[in-house]
């Protein structure tokens, strides 16, 4: 059992929670457009903790969202918990963040597949079960029409994440279920690091770093 500061920030949605025993004890988050985790991350931390009966000092370990997602913002908030992790000498433990991110839906039927936007029609995605069991690995992918066609046609699938806008306007099925708005967030990260913490499936501080699974491309700004 466990008390774990859990850092979401591979999206807009800047997330911090507090978590004991893999439930949520303290949640604050911002998903408003645009970046503004260089400025309120650390904000959010220090909320966090003043809203609990705990100090920092106290955590046994500190949970980031690994990616994919924003280059940017994945390497605030990886950056942000590898300093904790330094300064409290404290385990530091790593979530997928698709998988997190999965754990949003609630119906027990049909296949899961979270994903999120990335640059024109293409998304990082991956592939669950009902039971969140992983059954396609991570991938970058550019959408078609005919993307997901074999799976659509013998299960239900719940679509979730920023990268279903630009899906439900090429995939038009019956069996498509779209859940629009949802990000991830560190609510969802308090059960996983638990698990992972009592596991000791934790990172090299050191050595780590985001799985951003492509290369940043800086874009220049239209004039």
């Amino acid at each position: 059992m466990a008390l774990i500061l859990n850092i979401e920030s591979a999206t807009t949605n800047c997330s911090v929670s507090l978590s004991k025993d893999g439930e949520t004890l303290v949640l604050k988050e911002d998903n408003s457009p645009g970046y503004s985790h260089a400025e309120t991350l650390h904000l959010y931390i220090d909320e966090v903790i003043k809203s609990s009966d705990y100090k920092l000092s106290q955590i046994d370990a500190i949970a980031v969202s690994k990616g994919p997602g924003s280059y940017t913002g994945l390497r605030i908030g990886v950056s942000s918990a590898k300093g904790l992790c330094f300064a409290l000498e404290k385990p530091l433990i790593a979530i997928s963040t698709l998988e997190s991110l999965a754990h949003q839906v609630k119906e027990r039927d049909g296949i899961i597949i979270p994903m999120l936007d990335a640059r024109r029609m293409e998304v990082y995605s991956a592939i669950y079960n009902s039971k969140f069991e992983m059954q396609r690995p991570i991938k970058a992918e550019i959408l078609t029409e005919e993307s997901y066609a074999e799976l659509l046609n013998n299960n239900r699938i719940y679509f979730i994440g920023n990268g279903v806008e630009k899906t439900k306007t090429l995939i038009q099925h019956p069996n498509a279920i779209f859940i629009n708005g949802k990000l991830p967030s560190a609510n969802e990260m308090s059960r996983l690091a638990e698990i992972k913490y009592q596991k000791s499936d934790t990172e090299d501080v050191a050595y780590f770093e985001p799985y951003y699974l492509k290369d940043f491309v800086a874009l220049k700004k239209k004039v």
